[in-house]
């Protein structure tokens, strides 16, 4: 009896690993480009959702201030919605029975987009409506005290070619 012993060969050929590199760079090629546009989407959303925080919060304020809506400039402002306020504006960083409306939000959110990203600065325009984005001063936000508008101050689009500042 002849005994021959047989090795097997174990392993991939090439011709297999190629196929299945080409497989994963298949799916990499359409997972990649899916990824990109989930973070652009997730910035429109952050900033819809601070647009729309921030507007009920002067909204509220200006139902509970005769009308008026927080004052012209950024410190006041920032006050004004952080803080207790009375009937004509202002502050304390206590309620007391003088002092008890608000605080409407408990800090200015940072704009999550454009070129001031991660800015809670905000620009006064007291003269335009809309208010005109000037992003020099680095302000990540733009307001009117007159019409209580407040924009994205920004000249930049998002990535559907929607500009910031129309949000």
């Amino acid at each position: 009896m002849r005994l021959t012993s047989q090795k097997r060969r174990t392993g991939f050929s090439l011709v297999e690993l190629v196929v299945v590199i080409v497989i994963i760079a298949i799916l990499a090629a359409m997972a990649i480009p899916r990824l990109s546009r989930g973070s652009a989407g997730a910035g429109r959303s952050a900033t819809l959702g601070n647009l729309a925080m921030i507007r009920t919060a002067l909204n509220l304020y200006s139902a509970e201030h005769n009308s008026n809506y927080p004052d012209t400039d950024e410190a006041t402002v920032t006050a004004q919605l952080t803080q207790y306020s009375n009937v004509t504006g202002g502050t304390s960083a206590t309620k007391t029975g003088l002092y008890v409306y608000g605080p409407y939000l408990n800090s200015i959110p940072p704009c999550p987009v454009a070129e001031n990203a991660a800015s809670s600065g905000i620009l006064i325009d007291t003269t335009n409506s809309p208010p005109v984005p000037v992003t020099a001063g680095g302000q990540g936000w733009v307001y009117n005290p007159n019409t209580g508008e407040w924009l994205v101050n920004s000249t930049q689009t998002d990535d559907e070619g929607t500009a910031w500042n129309t949000y």
